[in-house]
């Protein structure tokens, strides 16, 4: 099973590649299977380097906030 967090796209690169920020790290990812333009501010789902398609703001804002709350049980558990 994958889960894919949202990624939030922070620079646009010449050689279709793209900078995202996803959970506050940064990396460098293709475009090369995606045919939708991206716009900084973007967010976008990834798999094994490659975006693989452009979320909706809401709907990507939405996750993260699950995956926070998750993040957040699971270190208050292990604190435990």
């Amino acid at each position: 099973m994958c889960l894919s967090i949202p990624s939030k796209v922070v620079e646009i690169h010449s050689d279709e590649t793209v900078t995202v920020d996803t959970l506050g790290v940064k990396r460098r990812v293709s475009c090369h299977l995606i045919s939708d333009p991206l716009a900084i501010g973007d967010f976008v789902l990834i798999h094994i380097g490659f975006v693989m398609n452009k979320i909706d703001h809401k709907d990507a804002q939405e996750s993260l906030d699950l995956y926070r709350q998750i993040v957040t049980a699971m270190q208050l558990e292990s604190e435990q």
